[in-house]
């Protein structure tokens, strides 16, 4: 088990972010330059991944972090009720894109389903930063970092 002082969470978490962001970026890539014959497995190989990857760590928070911090700072119940919305407006998003995938191998449907989580993500994680990163650095426990951010950490 893999376990660092909570103080260097805040910094985790825009590392999380930042990592997810790139993820997203390499799908774009990967729709962009897919080849032809290969489209539609480009297309669920690079967005399926990155959704996966982001909505892993979005059920990690769910399940890990909000509970923990909810019992460290009951105030922070509005913040969390509104990141929770928010996991799960882009889960309806990711089954957005993820129906659109079943029906078209067309990379510009992916790229406007892409746009639309791409939106709410960076609300959400400019929102879940601003709001949380000094706190966690205050904070002083230890979590896995899987358990409370997903598996892209």
């Amino acid at each position: 088990m893999s376990t660092d002082r909570i103080t260097a969470w805040g910094r985790e978490l825009r590392e999380v972010h930042g990592k997810l962001r790139t993820a997203l970026a390499l799908a774009r890539a990967g729709l962009d330059g897919g080849d032809p014959d290969g489209a539609a497995t480009d297309l669920l190989l690079f967005c399926h991944g990155f959704c996966a990857a982001l909505s892993g760590h979005h059920r990690a928070e769910d399940g890990s972090l909000f509970p923990e911090l909810l019992r460290a700072r009951p105030d922070l119940a509005p913040v969390v009720a509104k990141l929770t919305q928010d996991h799960n407006m882009i889960e309806h998003l990711i089954g957005g894109l993820r129906k659109a995938l079943a029906d078209s191998t067309d990379p510009e449907v992916a790229h406007r389903h892409l746009d639309g989580i791409e939106a709410v993500m960076e609300t959400h994680f400019t929102y879940e930063e601003k709001q949380l990163v000094a706190v966690l650095d205050d904070m002083d426990a230890d979590f896995d970092r899987t358990e409370v951010f997903g598996p892209i950490h």
